[in-house]
């Protein structure tokens, strides 16, 4: 058991697919797969956020898009949360679950930097939850005006800098409970 959860953030099939896929998918997924192993090990809950994109999204809903990658696939134990928003406790049983199992630290990774994480990061911080935002585990598309890194280490600074500690993966640790 521990007080620390790992929140997995629309890691889904149709945001890894081509012609575009999310930048640096391929560290992206080891990353959050090396987590996850992390979180089991302790006895960390893992819960997953699913978006329920729209029609035409690569992660409409319903589609094989909206899977959730197989790579780093939930196992018995694991929870899935629906969200329809980028802020993935609006409208969901997120905070419930959070609460029923007593956590405090929520470590999160996964995408979309710029919508996805960043609303959560900053409503679990308005929720009371110490943030851990595992900086090189969350990811996006360049824009017109941006690269995808240049948009994540953007990011990393503004929420770094108030609402979450930054941690690279490999220094992310969980610890159970006795």
């Amino acid at each position: 058991m521990s007080d620390t959860a790992l929140l997995i953030i629309d890691m889904q099939v149709g945001n890894f697919s081509d012609p575009n896929p999310i930048s640096k998918a391929r560290e992206l997924l080891a990353r959050v797969k090396n987590l996850i192993v992390k979180a089991h090990s302790a006895g960390a809950p893992v819960l997953y956020i699913q978006n329920k994109g729209s029609a035409g999204d690569p992660d409409e809903y319903g589609t094989s898009g909206w899977e959730i990658h197989n790579s780093v696939a939930p196992v018995e134990g694991d929870v899935i949360v629906e969200k329809e928003t980028p802020d993935a406790f609006h409208n969901t049983h997120l905070q419930s679950e959070l609460k029923r199992k007593k956590i405090k630290t929520i470590v999160v990774a996964g995408l979309q930097t710029e919508y996805c994480i960043d609303t959560t990061c900053r409503r679990a911080f308005s929720l009371g939850y110490k943030v851990i935002l595992v900086k090189d585990a969350h990811s996006t598309w360049d824009s017109p005006h941006l690269t995808a890194q240049q948009i994540i280490d953007h990011h990393n600074h503004v929420l770094g800098g108030f609402f979450v500690d930054l941690k690279r993966e490999r220094k992310v640790r969980f610890r159970a409970l006795h």
